[in-house]
């Protein structure tokens, strides 16, 4: 008789842009180990072709309430029906991941006796672009949820000490990537004569601050700028040398990027970005925000550029054009394959999962 598998209970607000690559490698990676459940609400950005990404095996629940999440005078229907779901799957472990299923799930979850994790994924008190009473509301509501029965599993050093400020429990996973299945996609790629190309890839919204993407391209007119990706604020991007590619597939999307220089990321705030460790496996020369996260894989002037203003940004990417950066890019390559990987990923999460299941 075959021994039945733990099941994982993963919840997530929005299942897009890189939360949801990171699930996707995750559940796919641990499937072997544990049944996997996954909660969501699919907005606007989750892609048509979701099911596929995902392993067959791993059960997918839509969690209706979730679309008025934010309305505190919602958390009742949305708490139900996660707790309803809760006593359908009857899971071994909860993991709730971004701050929209941590702010629920540790409420109603908390004094389950179930194993409760909640990864943050770049908190939003960090946010750049929140005023000082929205970034003080959302500490404080980190700080008293993380009083309650819930272990943070941060995805990055900075997201780490961060955690730690409130709970000396917390432990960190570093964010990975698959590189033998980039590979596999780029193995027949071919790269046409093209001017020097600059891109980014994800949504198109407040966190990658589109605006300051736009001014970058703007003050280079030479050079031409892609976004991979889409989202509400599209329109910030007017810049005439910019185009946007609206979303593609996992491979279309990396093939697009293989084609292109170098990456920069724009953001206000960063978890461990999974688009900019692809970028520095891809060996494209990677140029960044100031922010945590980003920084947290890049070392100035070593394997990438760290930039405060748009001035920075255009000096760095001029640097493409006049300097050598072969070194640069090999040491971004190797910090991946060292420290980032999917493998790593799954395995420091398996070995934290195995040690709550046997207390």
């Amino acid at each position: 008789m075959t021994e039945k598998k733990p099941t994982l209970f993963y919840v997530v607000k929005r299942l897009s842009g890189g939360i949801l690559t990171y699930l996707t490698e995750l559940s796919n990676r641990l499937i072997d180990t544990y049944d996997i459940c996954i909660a969501f609400y699919p907005d606007n950005e989750t892609p048509q072709q979701l099911r596929s990404l995902f392993d067959s095996r791993v059960q997918m629940y839509r969690v209706n309430s979730f679309e008025s999440d934010g309305n505190p005078l919602s958390d009742g229907g949305t708490g139900a029906e996660l707790k309803a779901l809760c006593e359908e799957i009857h899971p071994d472990i909860i993991h709730l991941h971004g701050f929209g299923a941590g702010r629920i799930g540790r409420k109603i979850f908390a004094d389950s006796g179930i194993p409760l994790f909640y990864t943050p994924h770049g908190y939003l008190f960090l946010a750049e672009d929140h005023n000082m009473i929205s970034k003080s509301l959302y500490r404080r509501t980190e700080k008293n949820l993380a009083k309650t029965n819930c272990i943070t599993i941060a995805c990055s050093r900075s997201e780490y000490a961060e955690a730690l400020a409130f709970s000396n429990t917390a432990v960190y996973v570093n964010n990975g990537i698959d590189p033998e299945e980039i590979d596999q996609i780029l193995k027949d790629s071919v790269i046409p004569e093209h001017p020097l190309t600059v891109y980014t890839m994800g949504l198109i919204n407040p966190q990658k601050n589109p605006e300051l993407f736009n001014e970058i391209a703007l003050a280079m007119p030479d050079v031409q700028f892609v976004w991979i990706g889409d989202g509400e604020l599209k329109y910030k991007l007017t810049a005439p040398n910019t185009r946007i590619t609206g979303w593609l597939s996992r491979e279309d999307a990396l093939k697009e990027a293989d084609k292109a220089d170098v990456f920069i990321l724009t953001s206000l705030w960063e978890g461990l970005p999974l688009t900019l460790l692809e970028a520095m496996y891809m060996k494209n020369l990677c140029v960044v925000t100031n922010v945590a996260g980003s920084r947290d894989l890049i070392v100035n002037g070593e394997n990438g550029f760290v930039c405060n203003s748009a001035a920075a940004f255009v000096n760095a990417i001029h640097q493409y054009r006049s300097e050598d950066m072969a070194d640069m890019t090999a040491n971004a390559r190797q910090e991946v394959l060292e420290n980032y990987t999917v493998e790593k990923m799954a395995e420091g999460y398996d070995l934290i999962y195995q040690k709550a299941l046997s207390k």
